[in-house]
């Protein structure tokens, strides 16, 4: 009866290690994206038509953090991004790293890159089912829509280009944001179908 009545220690050891196992391979996901953004901004940037705020590849990677890890990893890889860049790593498209970064022209998009990170992942996990059309409006709506809604706001105010100029030369980015939700949505489908777990957080976050 003593046996049988006595706290589970050797269980508890257990589910406490699970625990703390599981928060080093969230650590380690998030790790992994933030350095995916960086890669993705090493091909440069291109600056078109005169805009001050370049186009480059690193909104794939966060759309991509949002899809897979979820909104509050991928919102944590974006910011993981942000503070190395802060700190003086040349993280960012460019090579650009520094505070200096955060008051220039694209600091509206780089907070609209968290903002965005984090709305493509609750769309993402409030779908029933991962689907090719389902993630492309989540990669359209948090990785465009949001990211520019932070963007051009700012750009506008710190080049002193009126508003509506400024949308209307962030156009130019538009048909690559689109490609880029188009590739965002053919990976994570890919990714859930070869590897089912690595969108667990659909069920383990609400």
């Amino acid at each position: 009866m003593t046996e049988a009545t006595e706290p589970p220690a050797g269980a508890t050891r257990t589910v406490r290690s699970d625990r703390r196992a599981l928060d080093a391979a969230d650590a380690a996901r998030v790790a992994t994206f933030a350095a995916l953004i960086a890669v993705l901004g090493l091909p440069g940037s291109l600056s078109l038509f005169g805009n001050a705020v370049p186009i480059t590849l690193q909104t794939l990677g966060v759309m991509l953090a949002g899809a897979v890890l979820g909104a509050r990893r991928g919102a944590l890889a974006v910011l993981t991004l942000l503070a190395l860049a802060a700190a003086g790593l040349p993280l960012l498209a460019g090579g650009r790293g520094g505070l200096g970064v955060f008051v220039g022209p694209s600091a509206g998009y780089l907070a609209g890159f968290v903002a965005g990170a984090f709305v493509v992942g609750l769309m993402v996990e409030r779908l029933r089912r991962v689907t090719f059309t389902g993630v492309l409006v989540a990669a359209l709506v948090g990785g465009v829509g949001v990211v520019y809604a932070f963007g051009l706001p700012v750009q506008a105010l710190v080049t002193g280009v009126p508003l509506p100029q400024t949308a209307w030369l962030s156009l130019a980015f538009l048909p690559g944001d689109v490609l880029k939700a188009v590739a965002c949505a053919g990976i994570t489908v890919a990714v859930t179908r070869a590897y089912p777990a690595a969108l667990r957080h659909r069920t383990r976050e609400g």
